[in-house]
């Protein structure tokens, strides 16, 4: 259903909306009722140019202002996301569907980047040793590379785009051409409005949305330095393939799997809360989800007991009523590929002892509900076992042993995050050992660290050599530059031959003596 007046949005550049000239519009859903209420352009190819010109004229100013004065605007920046969390936090509820505490979530976690990119100027500290070789001191700088291109997901419209992408980026010196999800630009259009609000020069952030012609042509877009992307593992891979043979950097984070395993000695009932909140948190459209556990078959019965239990006092509701606990999904679409999932696992005899299906919101019948679902006897082979369907469904797998619960893990291609519910220390240091993923929790279900570390995913959950956020992104947002120095005595100045290291062997010679 589509509102009797929708709003088109503008794209942003160079510090100002502009109207575009597309004719080809994106809807952007209330899901909580189900009704369009918002169109956002599919901006044209000289659009996007115009944004990553932009950036590219913002550049050399923007890398000349020292790292201080950068994070004057941070600063403001984080003032005005406090002063404004109840608006953002409403957007992304509106446009997304997260409930009142994960929408808040969302902003808070684009919040904390932004205050770790606070820090920057000591953070870009370079490294230096007088008398690397004797007379020669050398020093290490990091300097910013230019302009930066960041894809983002519909699943996180604050925290991905402008908390993983944006913050660490302007904060080196360098600049951005940022594309959101069109089916969830809304809540980055504002805070792109509030960055600007706090003082950044035009140009240094641009916004555009658009679809997968355009984005393509911003991974191969010769001004663009390097790529940030987060969405499926197959256009991650083509990402990744494109923007490298294009001499860019690239950071593609991808889709997952993530796995429990659920040791006999395990609080169960501690335990099934915390793997609720990771397999129906955010309706289970995150790539740290929960939608796998590995239970040891002493405690099964028990643990699948609670699951359905605790997942039917979830309550489902619009996103905006701070006491819903589960909120609809993005999109008619993608409520309708989820519920394909389903059907498969029926089909490919998995036990659904909890069906949401059919779950329906008074006064809000139209909106896009799914409630928990959970299929338990999950064999090996079985596709809702292995593949990401992002959604509220929850798989159990019963295992016999540690070792048989590991294996089972480690053998998904995704690597993402994996956990471990358990008492016993022996155990728990052999899973964060022996785990695949990047991201392991021992009694922590999203084990997801704060953004001083990086968000580490492996296997075919991230292609790249440097994650996103901690001090990998640091380096990814920088390349090094290393400025050897020597100054002539007397000596020096008469000496007629230059060894072939012009001094930068050691043994070269011996060491100078002031005159």
């Amino acid at each position: 259903m589509i509102a009797q007046e929708v709003r088109k949005l503008n794209y942003f550049v160079n510090g100002g909306p502009r109207l575009s000239e597309s004719t080809d519009y994106f809807d952007i859903w209330d899901p909580s009722i189900g009704e369009v209420i918002a169109q956002a352009p599919d901006c044209t190819e000289s659009e996007v140019n115009q944004a990553v010109q932009a950036a590219k004229d913002a550049f050399p100013a923007w890398a000349d202002t020292s790292p201080m004065k950068r994070v004057q605007v941070l600063y403001k920046f984080r003032e005005l996301l406090d002063r404004n969390l109840t608006e953002l936090t409403r957007m992304v509820a509106t446009e997304h569907g997260k409930v009142w505490e994960e929408a808040q979530g969302d902003v808070l976690k684009a919040k904390e980047v932004v205050e770790v990119a606070c820090g920057i100027p000591s953070m870009l500290v370079g490294e230096s040793l007088m008398n690397a070789s004797p007379g020669y001191d050398t020093v290490l700088y990091r300097e910013p590379l230019g302009v930066f291109a960041g894809i983002a997901p519909f699943n996180f419209p604050a925290m991905i785009p402008m908390g993983w992408m944006m913050p660490l980026c302007i904060a080196t010196g360098n600049t951005l051409v940022l594309r959101p999800s069109p089916v969830t630009p809304m809540t980055s259009l504002r805070m792109v409005e509030l960055l600007y609000e706090a003082g950044l020069p035009s140009g240094v952030v641009n916004l555009v949305t658009c679809g997968t012609k355009q984005a393509e042509g911003l991974v191969k877009h010769p001004d663009i330095q390097g790529i940030m992307f987060v969405g499926s593992t197959r256009v991650g891979e083509q990402v990744y393939a494109t923007a490298a043979a294009h001499g860019k950097r690239v950071q593609a984070l991808c889709q997952a799997k993530n796995h429990a395993l659920v040791m006999e000695d395990a609080s169960i009932e501690r335990t099934a809360r915390g793997i609720i909140n990771g397999a129906f948190g955010c309706a289970g459209e995150r790539c740290m989800a929960l939608p796998v556990v590995a239970v040891h078959e002493k405690v099964a019965d028990e643990l699948v007991k609670c699951l359905i239990d605790f997942a039917k006092e979830r309550k489902i509701g619009p996103s905006y009523d701070k006491s819903s606990e589960l909120g609809p999904l993005v999109t008619p679409q993608h409520r309708n590929s989820v519920r394909r999932w389903i059907e498969r696992g029926v089909a490919e005899g998995a036990s659904l002892v909890l069906d949401g299906r059919g779950a329906v919101v008074d006064g809000y019948e139209n909106g896009f509900y799914l409630g928990p679902c959970i299929f338990d006897n999950v064999e090996p082979g079985m596709s809702i076992g292995e593949q990401e369907i992002f959604g509220p469904v929850l798989c159990v797998k019963r295992v016999k042993s540690f070792e048989e619960g590991i294996t089972i893990i480690n053998e998904n291609p995704y690597a993402n995050g994996s956990v471990i519910f358990t008492q016993n220390g022996y155990y728990s240091r052999e899973f964060a050992r022996r785990a695949h993923a990047g991201m392991v929790g021992v009694n922590v279900g999203i084990p997801v660290p704060v953004s001083i570390f990086p968000f580490s995913g492996r296997k075919k959950s991230f292609f790249g050599d440097l994650h996103t956020m901690g001090k990998d992104g640091i380096r990814f947002f920088t390349e090094v530059k290393s400025v050897t120095t020597t100054w002539f005595n007397e000596e020096e100045i008469k000496r007629e031959k230059i060894d072939t290291w012009d001094g930068m062997l050691n043994t070269s010679h011996p060491p100078r003596t002031a005159q």
